[in-house]
């Protein structure tokens, strides 16, 4: 019924100094509201001429609702809220209490939903407050809003209905795109999810996505469980095509080293991975796919993002990779993309769009590879 997109960062910050890239931006484009929330810690009259510098930065959004931040006391709130009043247009629809902490954070940020053992609690804590502080059914049921369905049609293969990729979900992986995944059906392959800390082997699959994740936090879990390990390393052996992100390149490794401690992964890669205090590559990246990009996408420029501590600080063999780093890090500053078998296992993390669908991309790599086995 409703659309929520949540801005990174402010509302006009971005990598370019012109804006292009910013959320007001995307408002814009997108003929969005956008709902500002100050954090309204220390100050009281202040808000007036910050509102209105927002506001006349450019004129073009459509921007007249406020949610108040952090507000420590009623006064408090009654000075923000008349100030508001006197000096501008906006609309206060909610107001809320400075609420400690509730999820915690550690490296990379916040820590995911599904590493959260008490994400229902939080939740609840999160409803209550929203409830208890918020107008939000005048903000879900603003008549301004008009409905538009786009009904999207995919061409579905014969084949396909056949075919079963796997998904790395469990308490180390978990960083994917629901609406990629829903493609995945959409194109007509069945999922079947994975569990690489319980489950004793693979199930009957076509292909492999490892997503990205936390498998540092997990690494004593995801070391015990030598028969996936093993599971997964004769399938790769066999040629199961598998796409492993981020965490999933970790998980790939011979080795992952984190707080001093050593754990062994898969070691389908012979490489070692050693985990930072700092991020390694971080944002924005352009990658190029090189003449050997296993899903036939030679010369693409693809506009994905990074965001890891972890490196790779042995690398026992000379493996070829499928993508150039135009902007980021990747792997080494220059490459990404590391290529075995009918694995491909990079930093990056994609993002299908209608100028580079890559889980068609992967879908069609799959295909032809289970051809080739006569499946």
């Amino acid at each position: 019924d409703i659309g929520i997109i949540e801005g990174t960062k402010g509302l006009y910050d971005g990598v370019d100094t012109d804006g292009s890239d910013s959320n007001a931006q995307l408002a814009k484009l997108l003929k969005t509201e956008a709902i500002l929330v100050i954090d309204c810690k220390g100050i009281t009259r202040g808000i007036a001429p910050l509102l209105l510098g927002y506001k006349n930065f450019d004129k073009d959004i459509n921007m007249n609702r406020l949610i108040l931040n952090n507000v420590s006391t009623s006064r408090h709130e009654s000075k923000l809220i008349a100030s508001v009043c006197k000096y501008t247009d906006f609309k206060v629809i909610g107001s809320l209490p400075h609420i400690e902490a509730i999820v915690d954070e550690r490296h990379l940020g916040l820590v995911p939903s599904f590493q959260e053992k008490n994400k229902n609690s939080i939740l609840a804590k999160i409803i209550s407050a929203t409830r208890e502080n918020i107008d939000y059914k005048a903000l879900c049921l603003n008549k301004k809003n008009k409905r538009v369905t786009k009904k999207v049609s995919v061409q579905i293969k014969s084949k396909a209905n056949k075919l079963t990729i796997g998904i790395a979900l469990d308490s180390s992986f978990g960083f994917y795109y629901q609406d990629d995944l829903d493609i995945i059906q959409d194109y007509g392959y069945k999922i079947k999810k994975v569990d690489l800390i319980k489950d004793k082997e693979l199930p009957n699959i076509h292909g492999l996505i490892i997503g990205g994740g936390f498998p540092e936090m997990q690494a004593s879990e995801l070391e015990k469980n030598i028969s996936m390990k093993k599971s997964i390393k004769a399938s790769i052996e066999n040629n199961l095509p598998v796409y492993a992100e981020c965490g999933g390149l970790m998980y790939l490794s011979n080795k992952l080293k984190f707080n001093k401690i050593t754990t062994k992964m898969c070691n389908v890669f012979d490489i070692n991975i050693d985990m930072n205090t700092k991020p390694i590559g971080r944002g924005y990246t352009l990658v190029e796919a090189r003449p050997n990009h296993p899903w036939g996408i030679k010369g693409q420029n693809i506009h994905a993002h990074e965001f890891h501590y972890s490196s790779v600080e042995k690398n026992n063999k000379k493996y070829k990779y499928a993508l150039n780093v135009k902007r980021g890090y990747g792997i080494n500053g220059k490459k990404d993309g590391l290529l075995y078998k009918n694995v491909l296992a990079s930093f990056t993390h994609l993002r299908s769009t209608e100028s580079f669908n890559w889980v068609k991309n992967f879908l069609d790599f799959v295909e032809s590879r289970n051809d080739k086995a006569n499946i």
